[in-house]
């Protein structure tokens, strides 16, 4: 469904959540502030994609002033791990402290210092208690991923009482109440975010992980600290387009966006077979640039500024669709949050407990379920990206913004690891190259390199209703192409606003998602 307004836009993954940031709009506040009350609904009616125990990205700007970001990225424990890469699930991988929590404390910090915010935080978190508290109804999303994988989810500690059912449920649309997670969020409420990471709250957890049997301690907690980073930004067609920097994979979403503005894509509503080829040329080029160089740039030199010089090969191969072996695909689950509000505030946010329910530890008596960001580092004790204490390990998370002669034209993000860069580059062509609106550029068809979160099959997986001419197309210049349905969920799922020169706003939620899209 396309929303339009020339007031406001709110989109998320869940109606819930964007009803949350409507109200707060609605009732004076400002992009940052409904994004604030968006994010925390999610964490309670969309536990499998987001929590108080993952990370968070922020993308914010304003018409003539320069984007500003926000990195909330978790380090690793100061106490090396016994293994690493060996697991994706379970206290081993809960050995990153989690950044979203402080992410909200800047973002926060921002909207009272720069964009006028006024409303406190049992204002922003009220909705979400609330909403814990009485029960949610749980969506088909949470109940396919707990089926999925509730043979590796249940016997973690604290996650089969929080989240499970003795019968084998949830099922879709029975409800689920959360009270701890209530409480916890009463006390951020009442005591701020750092309590989180240096008060009473921040003892709870820190006493949860280390007797589930994580290595984080409080002292990791304390040191924890949310970012402001300058955006990177590459030109595209008459426009810029921003990402965040390493050690988010942002870069390798501009990186496609580069290559692709070398050639030309003829304007046209039906994507065709070349379309499609210099789409697979470019991720793979990043993909492979991200997985030999991409690492927290504290630890590492990241070559941010040849990665973005990097040219396009020209050709298909048969081989095309194959991953790196000494680099597996990186997984991920996600929620992203758009916001535009009446002053022309922009917010571009993901957030994320890496795998679905991330490690499955629930930390003691908060409710706080602990991603898994720890299996993101390299196991090879030479890479980049490999374990080291207080080190941030490469980051799937990457909020997108596009602007034309300073003022914002659009912000898009999308669930999806390997596949959010991917994603990105469809939206934007679609959106600047063939001139469709929001809704039209998120239901087109799409294609993948390598596995996604759905398929851990390699090669390139194409929508079926990109027409056997482009599926043709592609197999004779020797790309190893599988069909997939239309509209998967695996190929990502997105939102999308834009804002038009006269002032008009067109929002989606991804048509292979359960969000949706409002306006004021």
């Amino acid at each position: 469904m396309l929303a339009q307004s020339r007031t406001a836009l709110v989109t998320t993954p869940h109606p819930d959540a964007t009803h949350a940031g409507l109200a707060i709009l609605r009732a004076g506040g400002n992009a940052v502030e409904a994004a604030l009350a968006a994010a925390a609904m999610l964490c309670v009616v969309y536990p499998h994609m987001t929590g108080l125990g993952g990370d968070a990205c922020w993308l914010l700007a304003r018409d003539a002033a320069e984007p500003i970001g926000i990195l909330g990225i978790g380090q690793a424990a100061t106490i090396r791990p016994a293994h690493v890469g060996l697991s994706v699930r379970g206290p081993t991988v809960a050995s990153t402290t989690a950044g979203a929590v402080d992410s909200w404390r800047l973002a926060y910090q921002f909207s009272r210092e720069s964009w006028a915010g006024t409303l406190d935080w049992a204002s922003l978190l009220g909705p979400a208690i609330t909403r814990a508290k009485e029960g949610y109804a749980v969506t088909k999303s949470q109940a396919f991923w707990y089926k999925t994988h509730r043979g590796e989810l249940d016997p973690q500690p604290g996650f089969k009482a929080a989240f499970g059912c003795a019968d084998g449920g949830p099922e879709t649309g029975c409800k689920q109440r959360q009270d701890a997670l209530a409480a916890t969020l009463t006390q951020i409420a009442e005591h701020g975010p750092r309590d989180f990471y240096e008060g009473a709250l921040a003892t709870r957890l820190a006493d949860g992980l280390q007797a589930a049997g994580s290595i984080l301690t409080s002292t990791d907690l304390k040191a924890t600290r949310a970012a402001y980073v300058q955006p990177l930004a590459i030109p595209y067609r008459d426009g810029e387009a921003f990402n965040l920097p390493p050690p988010t994979q942002g870069v390798t979403a501009l990186q496609i966006l580069h290559l692709l503005n070398r050639v030309d894509i003829p304007r046209a509503l039906s994507d065709d077979t070349r379309y499609y080829a210099l789409l697979i040329e470019a991720i793979k080029t990043a993909l492979a640039a991200r997985n030999r160089f991409v690492a927290d740039p504290v630890f590492a030199c990241v070559p941010i500024q040849a990665m973005l010089d990097s040219v396009l090969p020209v050709g298909g191969n048969k081989d095309a669709g194959a991953p790196d072996a000494e680099h597996p695909s990186r997984t991920s689950d996600t929620v992203w949050i758009g916001v535009r509000d009446p002053a022309g505030g922009s917010v571009s946010l993901i957030q994320s407990l890496f795998f679905d329910f991330g490690s499955g530890v629930v930390a003691g008596d908060t409710g706080v379920l602990w991603h898994n960001r720890g299996a993101a580092f390299s196991p090879s004790a030479s890479h980049p990206n490999a374990w080291a204490p207080g080190k941030r390990p490469l980051h799937t998370l990457s909020p997108a913004l596009y602007r034309k002669n300073g003022m914002v034209r659009a912000i898009y993000g999308s669930q999806g690891g390997d596949g959010q860069p991917q994603t990105l580059a469809h939206i934007l062509t679609r959106l600047v190259d063939f001139g469709l609106d929001p809704f039209a550029a998120l239901a087109r068809p799409r294609i993948h390199v390598g596995p996604t979160f759905l398929d851990s099959r390699k090669g390139i997986k194409i929508e079926s209703d990109a027409g056997d001419k482009a599926i043709r197309g592609l197999q004779k210049l020797g790309y190893p192409m599988e069909i997939v349905a239309a509209l998967n969920p695996g190929t990502g799922q997105a939102g999308v606003i834009t804002i038009n020169e006269s002032g008009l706003l067109l929002g989606a939620h991804d048509p292979r998602s359960e969000g949706l899209c409002l306006g004021l």
